[in-house]
């Protein structure tokens, strides 16, 4: 009954830490056709959480490391950015390396989110490694499921891509700030909100800027084209 009572934790620790990992998968695999959608978002997922188990198992040294914490979070903002920016589907992209992409977007997003969340999820397992791998293991299909509902509302409301990747820039600027050699120095002279603000408001201007740029560009190529052609 207690193994049973901890593992029910861990899953329950590892869902709620995960609905900002679950809208990185949901983004990153948009895209896609929905057969590889479905094997994106399955990959990276089981990926990502096996790559967990293992950063949990050395997450308390690599949070002592100075900076670490603060690189993950410009490593966040670069794939928020990165996520906006591929809002409009391109219908002539490379099936194979959009695949591939997503993928690896997928594990490296959800090991740099993940990095300060696995100290909860090891404190529950109290050093039982296979208590810990088998909570994150049957969390999968739950993060999964979660995740298609975030792409099917994303396909009818495109205004949430934007809801998604400002919660992504936030928990990077979150990230920034609890480092343990930066943190403290920010806290003495901003207030704690203003860095995650500053950076959710500078991912949206720069993803808007590049949408509407892409989209004149896209306008000017055809409107050229129209008129070759009627030549």
């Amino acid at each position: 009954m207690e193994f049973l009572l901890a593992l029910a934790s861990i899953m329950m620790v590892n869902i709620v830490l995960s609905g900002d990992n679950a809208v990185v998968i949901a983004m990153a695999s948009r895209c896609l056709p929905p057969k590889q959608q479905k094997m994106a978002i399955l990959w990276g997922s089981a990926g990502a959480i096996g790559l967990r188990v293992i950063l949990t198992l050395v997450a308390v040294v690599l949070l002592q490391i100075p900076y670490v914490q603060f690189i993950g979070g410009l490593l966040l903002i670069w794939i928020a950015a990165k996520l906006l920016m591929e809002d409009k589907c391109e219908e002539n992209i490379e099936a194979g390396g959009s695949f591939m992409s997503a993928i690896k977007t997928i594990i490296v997003a959800d090991l740099v989110m993940s990095l300060d969340n696995t100290l909860a999820i090891a404190a529950v397992a109290k050093g039982d490694y296979m208590l810990l791998a088998l909570g994150l293991a049957l969390s999968i299909p739950l993060i999964i499921f979660g995740s298609q509902i975030i792409i099917k509302i994303m396909d009818k409301y495109p205004v949430v891509v934007y809801a998604g990747a400002a919660l992504i820039a936030w928990t990077a600027g979150e990230m920034m700030i609890g480092d343990h050699k930066i943190g403290p120095v920010i806290h003495g002279v901003l207030p704690e909100w203003l860095i995650p603000a500053a950076i959710t408001i500078g991912v949206l201007v720069v993803g808007a800027w590049w949408k509407k740029s892409h989209k004149e560009q896209v306008a000017g190529s055809g409107a050229k084209a129209s008129h070759s052609a009627q030549q």
